[in-house]
């Protein structure tokens, strides 16, 4: 029977996790409702819009990667009761957030110039640098969000992020509905008008938490801007240190989803677009163990500060407990009641063709690897809460490029198993990165106790 110790620490993680949970869910409704209303200006306008959203994504997660050293570093100072400790992370999560965001706008200022040495049309590779200009100067203010985001985790205050990202979505659609089709007397900036909506949303919110840090209560007290402009090199290297194989184990695992799409218009175009209709809604119910691995990190992190290594192993048992207890109910889903799904996505012509029919059966293959996704981002996130995170990198590139693509790529053309052999390649590297990551954690967790 589960102790009050456990039964203690699941609440709490989730009293925590699940806001962060709600928080990914209502950042990916913002990003598809752009992508909804860039369709309402043609579909010339979309390809370019995706084209570019794609871009700006693969500059913001390393960033994203880099800036989430600062969770575990917030939550191990405050643990030990240190806060001038956990004051210098934050500040200089903040200067990080700077320095990693910098050279993405660099970047994708020069958008149109890369897309056409990719190769991608001219049209649509102007439009789409158009947008970028005017999105990268959402970059700095989404990784000071990001920076936020970890210290109000730490000390437990996650409704006011789930607030401000649920207040973004209704801002957002707003905006881009004066500034992309030119009401309110505003210009008719088209993809121009929702980049710039992009970017003051994200001002607003990096504003409003900003002024959450300084005012709510006990986190307030640490002083959180104090000295804001005094350099602290020690404590700004340790955030790289800990965060760059962060950012690059993201980017590994986006890169093997985002080489299965690319694989899948070898086949056809129909297993391209069943792909993306399947990656779409197992993004969704990816959002949930996305939040319980961000809260597995702070309490994690609470427990190696306060010197008790019973509650480190609790805390990742409970995330890892609600992460699995909720995509056991998103498989069943999958496995059940796919055409409900992606009906949602076709036509009613399209309802019975190939691709829904492909798009069902790669639902059934999410719905099998739903259990080791939740395992691997959730120990990913525990892990982190120990600083360890060159590990899970390696991991992270065996599973994922050692085993999934190459595995992939064997069964889809080698044993001519098409689209679905991808999918279950997919399969295997998420296996093979969450057995790793959990057997490194246990071993870990077991050397804590022994210390």
């Amino acid at each position: 029977m589960p102790t009050p110790a456990w039964r203690g620490e699941l609440k709490e993680t989730l009293r925590l996790g699940l806001p962060l949970a709600l928080t990914q869910l209502a950042q990916i409704a913002l990003e598809t409702t752009d992508v909804m209303m860039m369709g309402h200006l043609g579909p010339e306008a979309l390809a370019a819009g995706s084209l570019g959203l794609n871009l700006f994504f693969a500059a913001l997660l390393m960033g994203v990667g880099v800036t989430a050293a600062v969770s575990p570093l917030v939550a191990q100072a405050l643990g030990r009761r240190d806060p001038r400790e956990a004051r210098r992370a934050y500040r200089q999560g903040l200067w990080v957030a700077v320095a990693i965001g910098l050279p993405g706008m660099a970047l994708l200022w020069n958008a149109e110039s890369i897309l056409l040495a990719l190769e991608q049309p001219a049209g649509p590779a102007a439009d789409a640098g158009i947008y970028l200009f005017w999105v990268s100067f959402a970059l700095i203010p989404i990784l000071w969000c990001m920076v936020n985001r970890s210290l109000l985790a730490a000390f437990g205050r996650t409704s006011m992020v789930l607030a401000v990202s649920i207040a973004a979505i209704g801002v957002n659609v707003v905006l881009n509905y004066a500034l992309m089709f030119g009401h309110w007397g505003a210009p008719r900036m088209e993809l121009a008008g929702a980049g710039l909506a992009t970017s003051i949303v994200a001002a607003l919110q990096a504003l409003v938490l900003f002024v959450h840090v300084t005012r709510a209560r006990r986190v307030r007290l640490l002083r959180p801007l104090a000295r804001l402009w005094r350099p602290d090199w020690a404590s700004f290297f340790a955030i790289l240190r800990i965060g760059f194989p962060i950012g690059l184990t993201m980017v590994m695992e986006m890169g093997m989803f985002a080489t299965a799409a690319l694989l899948m218009g070898l086949i056809s175009t129909d297993a391209l677009a069943a792909n993306q209709i399947a990656i779409q809604l197992a993004s969704v119910t990816f959002m949930v163990p996305l939040g319980l691995a961000q809260a597995a990190a702070v309490r994690v992190g609470l427990a190696v500060g306060r010197g008790d290594p019973a509650s480190v192993l609790r805390a990742w048992q409970a995330a890892l407990v609600g992460g699995l207890g909720f995509m056991s109910v998103a498989a069943a889903v999958f496995w059940f009641l796919p055409h409900w799904l992606v009906d949602v996505f076709l036509t009613d012509e399209a309802a019975g063709g190939p691709v829904a029919a492909l798009a069902v059966s790669f639902l059934a293959v999410a719905a099998c690897f739903q259990l080791a996704d939740a395992t691997q981002v959730i120990t990913s996130g525990a892990l982190r809460g120990l600083k360890d995170t060159r590990g899970p990198m390696v991991i992270a590139l065996t599973g994922f490029w050692a085993v999934g693509v190459p595995a992939g790529v064997l069964l889809a053309f080698g044993l001519d198993l098409g689209g679905i052999g991808i999918w279950w390649g997919l399969l295997s590297g998420l296996m093979v990165v969450a057995a790793l990551l959990s057997l490194r954690f246990l071993n870990r967790a077991r050397k804590l106790q022994v210390e």
